[in-house]
């Protein structure tokens, strides 16, 4: 596999004509990617990420090296030659649980992060419906809320800090192990991630960029706006700025960092996959941008709760329970599918 997706500027994330051969569920042979399976199975190795989102299992590793033998369940889409009927389609249906007063678990989150959590999105987003579904399959459960404060900033100091809300989605857990003094680290706990998000770097089309290795980034310029992690370039095992190894360009926005590329003063933006794709989209750089195959890494999105909340422990386990029930079901699946293809259809549109 070459360091880039192998797809035509303008076709990519296109979809192409679905492979007629689809398979609901294949086992992983020696030298398959999800690339690769994505082209085989779907007909489009762009909509790889639908078969990573539907296999939680997977989560967590890499895109290019999955182990033989894995068994990965294929999303495959209507139409397509299947030895059995598609699951059907199941919403999450949070009520009696959900309540505006008086619950007794009360949760914020923020709009305009589609299509995670967003008022606009069908459910409010894929992350609002696992939390929601997730909370329908905790042990003896608990009736619970969901508010919408648009200004992060607010959320863990002082809304969760000080408890006025009981806990907190979708937040990325920075390197807890290798820096506990984090502030994030020392004042909350982690959910299980309600999913991954893979990190990609985007590089100039024409650019002869390639990113098999660590190594290869050395002496490289990236660009990732200012208030975005950055714990994933400067872990323990890879001290890309503490040792001065990589310069990292911090401007105030994801256009800003792209404007930057095209224009030659930086070799790669990172983002998560999805703000960097519907960045190439909305700025018309389709010809001109394209992301490399191998993650810069995987990062989780997960629940938080203070460390100080008297029930933060137990409210945490119910949750993780609920969640990973929610997981071993078709429902799941089901959830993440349905989000990632009407995200990848307005991309396009």
């Amino acid at each position: 596999m070459s360091g880039r997706l192998a797809v035509s500027t303008v076709a990519f994330l296109g979809f192409g004509s679905a492979a007629m051969a689809c398979q609901p569920s294949l086992v992983v042979a020696p030298g398959d990617t999800l690339f690769s399976i994505a082209e085989e199975q779907l007909g489009d190795l762009s909509r790889w990420s639908l078969i990573f989102y539907n296999n939680p299992d997977i989560q967590g590793g890499s895109l290019l090296d999955l182990p033989a033998g894995t068994v990965l369940t294929i999303p495959c889409p209507e139409g397509a030659a299947q030895p059995q009927a598609p699951a059907p389609t199941v919403q999450a249906d949070p009520k009696p649980l959900q309540q505006k007063d008086e619950a007794e678990i009360k949760l914020v989150t923020a709009s305009n992060y589609a299509p995670f959590t967003d008022l606009d999105w069908p459910g409010q987003g894929m992350l609002t419906e696992l939390v929601n579904a997730a909370f329908e399959e905790t042990p003896n459960p608990l009736t619970y809320s969901i508010e919408w404060e648009n200004d992060w900033s607010k959320h863990l100091f002082p809304m969760l800090d000080s408890k006025e809300f009981d806990m907190g989605f979708p937040w990325f857990k920075p390197d807890c192990a290798g820096n506990p003094s984090n502030e994030r680290c020392a004042n909350f706990h982690f959910s299980e991630p309600l999913v991954d998000l893979v990190i990609l770097l985007f590089a100039r089309a024409d650019d002869r960029f390639t990113f098999a290795q660590d190594a290869d980034l050395h002496g490289k310029t990236l660009c990732r706006p200012a208030g975005y992690f950055t714990h994933d370039l400067d872990r323990a095992d890879r001290r890309w700025l503490s040792d001065g190894l990589v310069t990292l360009e911090q401007p105030a926005t994801p256009d800003d960092c792209f404007d930057m590329l095209v224009a030659g003063e930086v070799d790669a933006v990172a983002l998560n996959e999805f703000l960097g794709v519907q960045k190439m989209f909305e700025m018309g750089l389709t010809d001109k941008v394209a992301p490399l195959s191998r993650p810069v890494s995987i990062e989780g999105l997960h629940v938080l709760i203070s460390k100080k909340h008297w029930r933060g422990t137990a409210h945490l386990y119910r949750f993780n329970a609920g969640l990973a029930k929610l997981k071993q079901s078709d429902r799941y699946n089901e959830i993440v599918s349905r989000h990632l293809a009407l995200f990848w259809d307005q991309i396009k549109s």
